[in-house]
């Protein structure tokens, strides 16, 4: 259940500006997360999120992109246990999902950065991510089924 919160919460805070724990929490109810204050404040510290100001000035919790290791092995555990299988046609990478996972594993790919990768779309249960060129996309689709395996 708490790998299944924070990857609501990492989807929520991408799509949405949050300024307060109190603005989480409604999100998560809405999503259908009964939790408390108390649970939203240690999930906050476990996954680093800070508070930034976007293009309006408002500050609104995000990924704190400081802590390279750690982060990353959080995005890398999220698009792991999501991915169910991957394929490529020409310069795009097809990554099948679990069920309602596919926009988390997405939120994970696009934070880890791939090289390559110019961008991604996410479905229910598939992720199409376009790459530079056919190589590239050959790559990526080997590195993920070997990252899955």
């Amino acid at each position: 259940m708490k790998k299944r919160r924070h990857e609501a919460i990492l989807k929520i805070i991408e799509n949405n500006c949050i300024s307060t724990q109190t603005d989480l929490l409604n999100k998560l109810n809405e999503e259908g997360f009964e939790t408390t204050q108390a649970t939203i404040s240690r999930d906050i510290k476990d996954l680093r999120l800070a508070k930034k100001p976007d293009e309006f000035g408002r500050a609104c919790y995000t990924v704190n992109k400081g802590d390279g290791g750690e982060l990353t092995g959080k995005y890398k555990s999220v698009f792991d246990h999501s991915v169910i299988s991957t394929d490529c046609s020409g310069n795009i990478v097809v990554i099948k999902c679990y069920t309602g996972m596919a926009n988390a594993a997405c939120a994970a790919l696009d934070a880890m950065q791939w090289e390559g990768i110019i961008g991604t779309l996410a479905g229910d249960d598939t992720i199409f991510a376009l790459c530079r060129n056919n190589e590239t996309a050959l790559k990526t689709k080997d590195t993920i089924a070997n990252v899955i395996k």
